[in-house]
């Protein structure tokens, strides 16, 4: 029993800032939907799946950073790692909107060609890209920490943001 509530406790340490960082990101972009869609009459995503996102792709975005073609650009500048953390973690955001919308259609429908064209017509693309544009810039200073993070080491920052 000590050793799963040690791995727990393992896990859970490790997709703590993750989490943290992409449920403040996500709610800001909710926040920014919300007040967009509201002059329409539109309803907006709640706050608690804007939770459950933060938590999915929080943990999701660990698992990237797990995989071996992650760190593509260890001896480069950091803007390059920088620059394709961003672009990996872009993708894999993308993945969970899409999934996001794709779920309820798919239950809705009973066919994945259906939900999928039923989600081509409903699309508002200013809507799509002010939110991804505000991704964008969210997992870029995301991957800018996870950088730093990784040159310097954790015990390092957390002494410079919290003393010895």
């Amino acid at each position: 029993m000590a050793k799963i509530l040690d791995f727990l406790k393992k896990e859970f340490l490790e997709v703590l800032p993750a989490v943290i960082f992409f449920f403040i990101a996500f709610h800001l972009l909710a926040l920014t939907e919300s007040l967009i869609l509201s002059e329409h009459g539109v309803p907006a995503s709640t706050m608690a799946l804007v939770s459950v996102s933060a938590l999915v792709v929080g943990k999701a975005i660990l698992i990237a950073d797990k995989l071996p073609f992650i760190n593509r650009f260890p001896d480069k500048p950091l803007i390059y790692n920088i620059a394709w953390k961003t672009f990996v973690y872009l993708l894999i955001a993308l993945f969970f909107r899409y999934l996001e919308e794709l779920i309820p259609k798919l239950l809705k429908h009973q066919s994945w060609s259906l939900a999928h064209q039923n989600i081509q017509a409903e699309i508002v693309w200013q809507h799509f890209f002010v939110v991804q544009i505000w991704l964008l810039v969210l997992l870029f200073v995301y991957s800018i920490g996870v950088e730093i993070v990784r040159v310097i080491g954790k015990p390092k920052i957390l002494e410079i943001l919290f003393g010895a």
